[in-house]
C-alpha cells in the first residue's frame, strides 16, 4: 500500500470497512451498506456499462462498516484467468440478485480479524474522466474506463477491540471509582463512631474507676 492515512493526523477517521460487495440495483442495497453510485466527477459509477451503449444490466460497488468482527485490509482486480491471490476472496455474485458480480475482471478482497489488523480500508471511490492521483488513495485498476480507488490507514491499537468489549471495559473500570467515591463517607462514619466510643470510655473512667488496657 503506497499511500496510507495517518490516524494521528486524521483523528476523525470513520469505522474501517468490514465487507465489500456488488449490487445490481440501487434500490436493493442491503441494510447497513453504502453504495458507490457516482464517480468523483458526478458521473454514473455503473461498472457493467460498455462504452456509449446503455445496458439494462447495472453493477455498483458497495461496502459496510457494520461488520465489527473483521475488516477489509486490501482489495484488487485480477483477470478472469488469473489465479486467486493468497489470502484473498473473490466477489462472485451480487448481494441482491445473486447474479455474476462483474465481467471482464474479478474483484478480490482480503479480510482479517479486527483484533490482528494493522492497515485497513476506510473508503472506496470510483473515478471517471479525471485520472489525477488522489491523496491517500490507491488505484486497484480500471474497468469500463473507470478506475477504482481505496483509502487505507493504520488501525490504532485502541480501536482493534470490538466496541462492545470497550464498553464493558469502561463499565468495569468505573465500578472501583464508584466504590472509592463512597469509601471516604464510610470511613468518616467509622471514625466518628470510634471517637464517640473513646469519649464514652473517658467519661466512664472519670466517673467510676480507671480502665485497664492489656
Amino acid at each position: 500500500m503506497s499511500d496510507t492515512l495517518d490516524p494521528s493526523r486524521s483523528p476523525d477517521l470513520p469505522e474501517p470497512i468490514g465487507s465489500v460487495g456488488v449490487v445490481a440495483s440501487l434500490h436493493k442495497v442491503p441494510d447497513g451498506y453504502q453504495v458507490v453510485a457516482q464517480t468523483t466527477d458526478g458521473g454514473d459509477a455503473d461498472l457493467w456499462k460498455d462504452g456509449l451503449f446503455k445496458s439494462k444490466v447495472t453493477r455498483y460497488l458497495c461496502f459496510t462498516r457494520k461488520n465489527q468482527d473483521s475488516v477489509v485490509v486490501d482489495m484488487k482486480f485480477i483477470d478472469l484467468r488469473d489465479a486467486m491471490p493468497m489470502g484473498f476472496t473473490p466477489v462472485l455474485e451480487t448481494l441482491d440478485t445473486k447474479e455474476p458480480a462483474l465481467r471482464k475482471r474479478r474483484l478480490c478482497v482480503k479480510i482479517c480479524p479486527r483484533a490482528s489488523a494493522q492497515t485497513v480500508l476506510y473508503d472506496i471511490q470510483v473515478m471517471g474522466r479525471s485520472k489525477l492521483p488522489r491523496t491517500h488513495y490507491n488505484c486497484i485498476g480500471e474497468l469500463n474506463n473507470m478506475s477504482i480507488w481505496y483509502s487505507a490507514g493504520d488501525l490504532p491499537p485502541t480501536q482493534r477491540g470490538l466496541p462492545s468489549i470497550a464498553n464493558k471495559t469502561k463499565t468495569s473500570t468505573a465500578s472501583p471509582a464508584t466504590s472509592a467515591a463512597t469509601r471516604p463517607h464510610f470511613e468518616h462514619q467509622a471514625s466518628g463512631s470510634y471517637a464517640l466510643s473513646v469519649s464514652i470510655q473517658l467519661q466512664h473512667r472519670e466517673k467510676h474507676c480507671p480502665l485497664t488496657f492489656h
